[in-house]
């Protein structure tokens, strides 16, 4: 929980935009890890614009009952925010459409962020330590493999609220408790921020990205694939799977 010098550094940090410095991203590689079972969703990626995309969605809708379901709740997100024409739309898209309920770092869980890292072994780390704490919930897992998908993204042309000035102890920082960072998020995206810069909690020195809006995606790609090992009540070991084609 929340301590009171914690709360009362929430109290003190501003949730207004212009009140934080801007920064601005012309073009900026980041890498993001997803799990392999969720498979892009074509209709994303196969038109070019929104009209194609509603057309095409209700006609494979009739002979595909599971597309609601893969593509999520549009209503989330508006028409004009997705990228379509880019490589990788529908794997900038589900966040947005996926939203998870119970919340992210800088979201109560009513609306998505895109959240990116500079590297993708912070990616790993973000990731690596989230399943470190939903598994250890799960009486008598002996053993398990996992399997990730890395994604290589590049988003373009943005100013985003660059919180990377606060103190690695301030509250927004908290390892377990996103109480102070969701308030700022939730009132520097109502307020127009394109999203936020801020410092790694899992890996020190790196930077991530939470961005409130697919648009400034331009491309999303495979880049690898990632096992995490989960034994002796946690992940004992992460590797990168290699083909051998």
């Amino acid at each position: 929980m929340v301590t009171k010098s914690e709360a009362k550094s929430i109290a003190n940090v501003s949730t207004k935009p212009d009140d934080f410095e801007q920064v601005k991203l012309l073009r900026q590689q980041s890498y993001r890890l997803i799990n392999s079972k969720f498979p892009p969703v074509s209709v994303f990626d196969d038109v070019a614009d929104a009209d194609e995309f509603d057309t095409l969605f209700e006609l494979q809708a009739l002979t595909n009952p599971r597309l609601q379901a893969l593509a999520g709740n549009l209503s989330l997100l508006p028409r004009t925010e997705i990228p379509f024409g880019i490589a990788g739309c529908s794997y900038a898209v589900a966040p947005f459409t996926h939203v998870n309920p119970a919340g992210s770092r800088f979201s109560d869980g009513r609306f998505g962020v895109l959240y990116l890292a500079e590297n993708v072994q912070t990616a790993i780390n973000e990731v690596a330590y989230h399943q470190n704490r939903y598994w250890s919930r799960v009486p008598e897992l002996s053993y398990e493999r996992f399997v990730f998908r890395a994604l290589s993204c590049e988003f373009a042309d943005v100013s985003l609220s660059d919180l990377t000035s606060l103190s690695p102890q301030h509250a927004i920082y908290h390892s377990e408790d996103y109480t102070a960072a969701r308030a700022l998020g939730g009132n520097l995206r109502l307020q127009g921020s394109a999203g936020v810069q801020y410092n790694s909690v899992r890996n020190q020195g790196a930077l991530c990205w939470g961005l409130f809006s697919p648009k400034y995606v331009t491309q999303m790609v495979q880049h690898a694939h990632y096992e995490m090992i989960w034994q002796n009540g946690k992940i004992s070991a992460i590797n990168q799977i290699v083909s051998c084609s």
